[in-house]
């Protein structure tokens, strides 16, 4: 189980998130929703053990993470937000420079990275540096290294990030699979119709603060809303969003 438990960060004196709390069992897939600067990111480094909070803790099978990170990161599978790669490797040596930190055995490594390029469709580009990569195809190999080593617990930080529509539907019935086989799944996403298929449990953040929470469901009913979008719209903006599109396309064909 991955806990956080009054989850506090102050960057300074300038609050990025306070009291975050939930419990996430093994099966369930938690989409954790706010618009941009309500602390997403904050709390995505503070559960893989990048930040450290001033106050709460995160906990995994009920030990804080800070008290053995190393042991806690094996269990751990982390696609970040943005593609930071090494440019000058390859695909295939970026991962074996992934399984050799993780400790994954040569045959068993070997294996796994040609079966994932191969599923992948990365195996022609196995040996092209990582800089010549799309984007697409860089945050493919983002989610093989977070995948190569069975992770008990994945934390996927925009995921979808540059993929394209095929791509993109195999990552969403892979989350689905995946949670079906007990993983432990943290989705952060500003894709809110995927985030409605795939996750169980909702967590939406306004300004640092949790303003709504529990099973997609219980929050759906509770909100009197029938989609996460309108879900979205409800909680945490309270602007016309409609009204600004037709603000823009009267500046926009203004003479």
């Amino acid at each position: 189980m991955l806990e956080a438990r009054g989850l506090t960060k102050y960057y300074g004196s300038v609050l990025a998130v306070q009291s975050i709390d939930f419990s996430l069992a093994p099966g369930q897939v938690l989409g954790y929703l706010g618009p941009n600067g309500s602390g997403k990111s904050t709390t995505v480094k503070m559960l893989i053990g990048l930040l450290e909070p001033n106050h709460g803790q995160v906990l995994f099978e009920g030990k804080n993470i800070q008290q053995d990170l190393v042991g806690y990161r094996k269990h751990l599978g982390y696609v970040p937000e943005e593609a930071n790669l090494y440019p000058y490797l390859t695909g295939q040596e970026y991962l074996e420079l992934v399984g050799t930190l993780r400790g994954i055995s040569q045959p068993r490594m070997k294996a796994k990275i040609d079966a994932f390029l191969e599923l992948f469709s990365l195996f022609a580009h196995r040996h092209v540096s990582l800089g010549s990569y799309s984007k697409g195809m860089r945050q493919r190999i983002l989610l093989i290294s977070a995948l190569m080593d069975n992770p008990d617990v994945l934390i996927l930080d925009e995921p979808l990030s540059g993929l394209d529509a095929t791509s993109a539907l195999i990552l969403r019935n892979l989350i689905q699979s995946l949670s079906a086989r007990g993983k432990t799944i943290f989705y952060c996403s500003h894709v809110l119709e995927v985030v409605e298929k795939v996750c169980s449990h909702l967590l939406i953040l306004r300004k640092g603060q949790v303003i709504a929470s529990g099973s997609t469901e219980e929050v759906r009913q509770r909100i009197g809303q029938s989609s996460l979008e309108n879900i979205f719209l409800h909680l945490v903006e309270d602007r016309d969003v409609a009204q600004i599109a037709n603000n823009i396309v009267d500046v926009v064909v203004s003479p």
